[in-house]
């Protein structure tokens, strides 16, 4: 993991976006093709002491985000990233530190750099297991270039 580019995307996220800080939300690897992304359950929990459904919507998009910002920032592209549709599938409740782990072909990495490189906008699909697969989330992610 390169600390210094998992630690300036941390920063990154906890200026830009105030809840991951609430959340806990802490990047713990990081390389061009696939992020690890852990968060305490406390400041995350429900009425039934597991993960809040709407705590882990928003850790698993913010780690979607997170590896799309990481592959455009690789390629020196100033782009505006967002996630434009997200589906996601709660298999069993979570009860400890919520891992999410978000991974991207090297194939899809490349194809998502070149054309957003030779049209200006390029969409990313990606999948996020959450908690040790008890979680499922499908995202698409829409980088456009700024002019």
């Amino acid at each position: 993991m390169s600390e210094s580019k998992a630690a300036a995307l941390q920063v990154k996220i906890n200026q830009t976006i105030p809840l991951s800080r609430a959340m806990g939300y802490q990047i713990q690897e990081l390389d061009s093709r696939h992020i690890v992304v852990e968060a305490p359950l406390k400041p995350n929990v429900n009425i039934h002491g597991s993960g809040f459904a709407g705590s882990i919507y928003s850790l698993g998009a913010l780690t979607a985000w997170a590896l799309g910002s990481h592959i455009v920032d690789q390629a020196g592209l100033d782009v505006e990233l967002v996630i434009t549709e997200a589906s996601i599938r709660y298999r069993t409740p979570i009860r400890e530190s919520i891992h999410c782990l978000c991974r991207v072909s090297e194939k899809d990495r490349q194809h998502f750099v070149a054309k957003l490189l030779d049209q200006g906008k390029a969409r990313l699909a990606v999948e996020v297991e959450i908690g040790k697969r008890a979680v499922l989330m499908h995202a698409t992610l829409h980088a456009k270039q700024f002019k």
